[in-house]
């Protein structure tokens, strides 16, 4: 790869919420161009006004900012190639545009798409490839100016037949197009605005584009790209084609799918650290897997990418990797991120100060998946737990049961800890019940859940007649 003068790109359309396969190649523009020393743009692709979902892309550099993927040139960092919105580069579309007028590189096409429709059905019923048959190129350039007087066209590129193109793709080497099996496609629409193809093209080349990366979905129009290159005689970019992310049944990730959208994976509370660290590595192998921004700049090997058609997204997997990273953080941080989630559930947080927030957080952390967990594990400080009899009396041995419950009616009510734990310990070796029936019963009376915090960090966290009701509550229920 040569990467004295890498340029890469992330072209977005502004016409929905951003999801992994964005995120993802967005990502991926952002590690090689840092890892190469080369430039990382952002393009707005907003020729759709009709379903133009996030005006002026805010929301898409939201996400980014908050993923850390810092963009070079784009939107309000002009490197001297803007705009960076397709919708303020027209004139530029219809200057490039006469060129390949000029040039004799296109020709009007005046079929409708009823005529075309039915050629195309003709085409398949006679088991031939539907491509346009150029009845539009056999007309005279008399007969071509005349129509367009009256009659709505589109311009259609005229491949040359003779030619094989050759793309250079990372994941796949040497792709050759014989252009003889393609048909000419349109580059403007009947309103006379260009295509996605054409824009895409003009932009990538302006630009400088050096390497385009993107999903192996596209992989199908860039023969038309190698033609539009090949006709206006500028050099092509080397292009990577990534693997398509699909669900656990190797369908094509869609809305249906949880964490398909950032949206959707934030409100969970999955961290960008997480998010990144999942999407560079997924389809890879890697002895260590759990690495930030810096470590997947330096460890990622592009010259070696996956050349599998598609790849799994395992959410089991990004939330392991969500896990490690809520452990690994410092607790002030989870805390703050924690915060809004508990105000949304328990309006008391409202009032506590980041400190008592952060200590709470402090005996969860390690327990979290995601920050919304932290609702659940701490349900128990800010409510009293509901209690299954059935269920508690199975945490203790049938046979032993009745001494354990002398013992701890006996050391009740509590006023230290220390000597409450030395108590109930002394109790159990002395009726031969084992420490985890014990702390399990008596953390299942505390939080209504045999799981969570030690069990003297579980007091220290509640007063201790918060404890004592509890506690004898459970007692008697059994």
């Amino acid at each position: 790869m040569d990467t004295k003068k890498l340029r890469v790109r992330f072209a977005p359309a502004p016409t929905g919420m951003m999801h992994l396969g964005n995120i993802r190649t967005a990502l991926m523009n952002f590690l090689i161009a840092r890892q190469k020393g080369g430039t990382f743009i952002l393009r707005i692709e907003d020729t759709d006004p009709a379903r133009n979902f996030d005006p002026g892309a805010l929301k898409i550099q939201e996400d980014l900012q908050w993923l850390g993927i810092e963009f070079d040139e784009g939107p309000h960092k002009d490197g001297g190639k803007g705009p960076y919105f397709q919708s303020e580069r027209a004139s530029i579309y219809e200057a490039e545009l006469k060129k390949f007028i000029k040039n004799k590189k296109v020709y009007r096409c005046f079929c409708t798409m009823d005529e075309l429709d039915r050629k195309r059905q003709r085409q398949i019923a006679l088991k031939t490839p539907p491509r346009y048959d150029r009845t539009c190129l056999k007309l005279s350039q008399e007969e071509s100016d005349t129509y367009a007087k009256s009659k709505p066209f589109v311009w259609r590129m005229e491949l040359d037949h003779s030619k094989t193109l050759v793309v250079q793709d990372l994941s796949h080497g040497a792709i050759p197009f014989e252009m003889k099996n393609f048909s000419d496609f349109p580059i403007t629409r009947q309103d006379g605005t260009v295509t996605f193809m054409f824009a895409n093209f003009i932009d990538d080349a302006l630009m400088d584009i050096t390497c385009a990366i993107r999903g192996e979905d596209h992989l199908s129009n860039t023969a038309g790209q190698a033609a539009l290159y090949d006709a206006a005689q500028k050099p092509l970019p080397l292009y990577w084609h990534m693997p398509i992310l699909c669900n656990i049944d190797g369908k094509k990730l869609s809305k249906r799918d949880f964490g398909f959208s950032l949206r959707d994976l934030k409100d969970a509370g999955f961290l960008p650290e997480a998010i990144n660290n999942y999407l560079a590595i997924i389809g890879g192998s890697y002895e260590k897997e759990i690495m930030n921004i810096d470590d997947l700049i330096k460890i990622i090997d592009f010259n070696k990418p996956s050349t599998t058609g598609q790849i799994k997204y395992d959410v089991e997997k990004l939330r392991w990797i969500n896990h490690k990273w809520i452990g690994n953080l410092p607790t002030k941080k989870i805390a703050h991120l924690c915060r809004p989630y508990l105000e949304k559930s328990y309006e008391i947080v409202r009032t506590m100060n980041d400190e008592q927030v952060e200590e709470l957080v402090h005996h969860i952390q390690q327990e979290l998946v995601t920050l919304q967990d932290c609702v659940q594990l701490l349900a128990f400080y800010f409510a009293e737990p509901q209690h299954d009899a059935d269920i508690a009396r199975t945490l203790l041995p049938a046979d032993k049961k009745e001494a354990f419950k002398i013992c701890l009616s006996d050391a009740l009510p509590l006023s230290c800890i220390d000597d409450f734990l030395t108590t109930v310990k002394t109790c159990a070796k002395d009726n031969d019940i084992s420490f985890k029936s014990v702390f399990s019963f008596i953390r299942y009376a505390l939080t209504g859940s045999i799981n969570g915090p030690g069990i003297k960090e579980l007091m220290n966290m509640l007063s201790l007649d918060v404890v004592n009701e509890r506690l004898q509550k459970t007692l008697d229920s059994i």
